[in-house]
């Protein structure tokens, strides 16, 4: 009975001296972000209210960015600061000075608490996109040759062959005049060419839709991820795992996970029963199965399953949030669409497909797609954490705090970017972009930590934007 007693007396001193040393840690940091806050000239996204604190302001992402937006074409800001509830300050910069200042130090992805990223893992793993330190380096440095342009090259008869697929999908709408709300079509052929590119899997994508398991799973986890972003309660680990959307989320990333390893445990018996491919025929999974390091090591199973699922994950939403844009500028901006057309007829004879070395020699095209993504960034910010505190000119955001890349706001920041909010594709002519900041288009991020497939998502672009003019837009309006 002694002996049980001074047990819970040791727990119970043992917690209260754990609580009462986050409580003095908490404290220390919640100083240091109100210094930081109201102790030197940085501007906040609105009033700070003393319980919610800028949550109020904002309830979703678009009216986060539109709240934004206006500040930055008010004040001019370089760094900005903004409080969920009254007790977490998370930082920001919008300028491509303070982009520039970030994304060369060595400041890891947003992971801990607050960082949106670590609401990924449990899909994702510990992939590119989220790892960091040396695991982060050799993974890089192993998967870089996947994306290399003697690897691409024969990708462009997939991005051919899926947009056969999309094209025809549209041809009744096209027939009809009827409306069709493009990005679930896009964000399918999307997916179906990472698929296939990277895995060599044809699961018959486009016609099934959502009915395909996967896809139904890629789609519900993309949402609750967001969700799980916008709801602070749901940032507490044990309350989300009890819930609805976190049971849903647990089971769907079973089935993800399950899926993969298939894929990957097939192409393994395939590449131990017929060799390896030739260079130019391998896929990304191929690379990710035979790569091996400056001592012989590869890559473990958990590794190859992140880097597929992240792959997966950042390989077609984004990819088709950029597609679905820039149709929606074609037909926004009937002029910049005629001078697409214009290009594209010179080049493709009806019915030809889109090969390479077109690839390079659509100058009008390529200005139009990134004039797009300028205007509508396919990837509207990205986030790191400070490990040490950073100066951004006469502000000094503290160590251990959050802090955005503000994309969409660098892209329309008025300092940079005359007339930002008028859609002119000359701006990415030559003589334009030689005296522009080098942070100052940023939609693949910046850095040694920008996005390893970004030429795969500019061909892959290319391909779908100009044989969607080449079939379907009518310059005589009939």
């Amino acid at each position: 009975m002694v002996f049980s007693t001074y047990i819970y007396r040791s727990l119970y001193i043992i917690i209260i001296t754990y609580l009462l040393w986050k409580i003095k840690d908490f404290m220390i940091k919640y100083r240091r972000w109100r210094v930081a806050t109201f102790g030197q000239n940085i501007t906040t996204l609105g009033p700070i209210h003393p319980l919610w604190g800028s949550l109020h302001l904002f309830h979703d992402l678009a009216s986060y960015f539109k709240l934004l937006g206006q500040i930055v074409e008010k004040e001019r800001p370089k760094v900005y600061v903004y409080w969920s509830m009254f007790f977490y300050a998370s930082f920001g910069v919008c300028h491509p000075d303070s982009a520039q200042i970030l994304y060369k130090s060595s400041a890891p992805k947003a992971y801990g608490s607050g960082g949106a990223y670590r609401y990924l893992r449990d899909w994702i793993g510990d992939g590119l996109l989220i790892s960091d330190g040396k695991k982060w380096e050799r993974n890089r440095r192993l998967l870089t040759p996947g994306f290399h342009f003697e690897i691409l090259k024969p990708y462009v008869e997939v991005y051919n062959s899926v947009t056969d697929i999309f094209l025809e999908k549209l041809e009744s709408y096209a027939k009809s005049g009827e409306a069709v709300d493009i990005f679930p079509r896009v964000a399918l052929a999307t997916l179906d060419t990472i698929l296939r590119c990277a895995f060599s899997y044809q699961g018959n994508i486009q016609h099934q839709g959502s009915k395909h398991p996967y896809v139904h799973a890629v789609n519900r986890l993309s949402y609750l991820t967001l969700s799980r972003c916008l709801k602070p309660w749901y940032q507490i680990d044990f309350i989300y795992q009890f819930s609805d959307e976190g049971k849903e989320l647990k089971r769907l990333c079973d089935y993800s996970h399950e899926f993969s390893n298939r894929i990957i445990k097939d192409r393994q018996q395939t590449l131990k029963k017929e060799g390896l491919p030739t260079k130019r025929h391998l896929n990304f999974l191929d690379i990710l199965l035979t790569a091996k390091d400056e001592n012989g090591i590869g890559l473990s199973d958990e590794d190859i399953r992140a880097e597929v699922e992240t792959f997966m994950f950042e390989g077609h939403d984004t990819v088709a949030s950029a597609i679905s844009w820039s149709i929606y500028c074609l037909g926004r901006y009937p002029e910049e669409q005629e001078k697409v057309y214009t290009e594209i007829s010179e080049l493709l004879e009806d019915g030809l497909e889109v090969t390479w070395e077109n690839l390079q020699e659509m100058p009008c095209l390529t200005a139009f797609v990134k004039e797009s993504m300028r205007m509508f960034a396919p990837v509207p910010g990205t986030a790191r954490l400070l490990t040490s505190p950073m100066k951004f000119g006469d502000v000094t955001v503290p160590a251990g705090v959050h802090i955005d890349i503000s994309i969409h706001s660098i892209h329309h920041h008025p300092d940079v970017w005359p007339e930002h909010e008028v859609f002119k594709p000359e701006r990415f002519l030559k003589e334009e972009i030689t005296d522009r900041h080098p942070y100052s288009y940023i939609p693949f991020a910046a850095g040694s930590r920008n996005c390893i497939g970004q030429n795969f998502a500019m061909n892959e672009l290319k391909v779908m934007i100009s044989r969607l003019v080449q079939r379907f837009v009518d310059v005589n309006n009939q």
